[in-house]
């Protein structure tokens, strides 16, 4: 019998295992520090998941959109992908300037400035390129949604023209 229940335990652990990267990839996701330091050395776009441990959205997108196979091919290749806990208690340092966690708001000072101050979670954070601000996007985004935006700096098109003018011509594939 206790042979019967080990056995049974691991086939429970290894089909939760499975289950868990139905993909076969998941999303690499980069501290900070090492998105901007290879931002710099070979630019790319900076993509920030501003997240709380207490959003039920933010787990909702980590489970649907950054598992969505088409999305996590897209941001490896084009992007530098950050997971950022807004709540952080710990220093962090972003183009030479120092940021701590604020008591008073109870976040931590760089989400205040990626997010521009407004803060919602989630909140996709494109940086295009070094030394460009930040763009937050609030909200909860579905595959097709991020799409349009990560689409719009990862070919550069934020470059040559307006995003409701890229938006009005765009055709998803995700």
């Amino acid at each position: 019998m206790p042979k019967f229940i080990a056995l049974f335990i691991i086939l429970l652990l290894s089909g939760a295992v499975i289950a868990q990267s139905s993909t076969g990839k998941d999303m690499r996701w980069m501290s900070l520090a090492e998105a901007e330091k290879a931002a710099n050395e070979s630019p790319k776009p900076v993509l920030i998941d501003l997240y709380t441990d207490w959003c039920s959205w933010c787990k909702v997108m980590d489970k649907k959109t950054y598992r969505n196979e088409k999305v996590i091919s897209y941001l490896q290749e084009k992007f530098y992908t950050v997971k950022l806990n807004a709540e952080s208690k710990s220093p962090l340092e972003w183009k030479g300037k120092a940021y701590n966690f604020n008591s008073q708001y109870n976040t931590h000072e760089i989400a205040l400035y990626l997010s521009a101050g407004q803060l919602s979670y989630p909140t996709t954070v494109i940086i295009p390129a070094p030394g460009e601000d930040p763009q937050p996007i609030p909200g909860y985004l579905e595959p097709k949604e991020l799409e349009l935006i990560v689409k719009y700096f990862g070919e550069g098109a934020y470059k040559t023209q307006s995003f409701p003018d890229y938006q009005k011509k765009f055709k998803g594939s995700w």
